[in-house]
C-alpha cells in the first residue's frame, strides 16, 4: 500500500514539473492554453504517460501533441534535474479531451436547467 502512495507523490511532483517545463517550451506548434491534465507512472519509475489537453481545433491539438513529443529528451532532462529520482522516466504523451467535454456538459445544463426554471414558475 506504501509503495502505491509513494507513485502517487511522485506522479503529482512530475505533473506539477512537467507543466512548468511546457509553459517554457518555445515550440509554436504548442500553444499557451497547453495544460497538463494528469501523469501515470509505472511503478518501476521507467515510464510516464502524460494527459494533455490542448485547447483549439483537432490540428492544434494534434500539432502540439507532435511538439512534445519532439522535445520529449529535452523535457526528460528538465525533470531529471527538477524530481530527485533514481531514474527518470520517459515520457510519452497522450491528448485528453476532459476538460472540454467537461465544458461541453456544462452548456449542455445551462441549455436545459433555465427551461426546467420556467416550467417551475407556472
Amino acid at each position: 500500500m506504501a509503495k502505491f502512495k509513494r507513485i502517487d507523490r511522485i506522479s503529482e511532483q512530475i505533473k506539477k514539473e512537467l507543466s512548468e517545463v511546457i509553459r517554457g517550451l518555445k515550440d509554436p506548434r504548442i500553444p499557451l492554453m497547453t495544460s497538463v491534465v494528469a501523469v501515470s507512472v509505472t511503478s518501476d519509475l521507467r515510464y510516464a504517460k502524460a494527459y494533455i489537453s490542448v485547447m483549439g481545433d483537432e490540428e492544434t491539438k494534434r500539432a502540439a501533441i507532435e511538439g512534445l513529443r519532439s522535445a520529449a529528451g529535452y523535457i526528460r532532462r528538465e525533470i531529471g534535474s527538477r524530481v530527485q529520482l533514481r531514474c527518470t522516466p520517459e515520457f510519452s504523451f497522450e491528448a485528453d479531451n476532459s476538460i472540454e467535454h467537461g465544458a461541453y456538459i456544462n452548456e449542455l445544463l445551462h441549455k436545459v436547467l433555465p427551461a426546467e426554471d420556467s416550467h417551475g414558475e407556472d
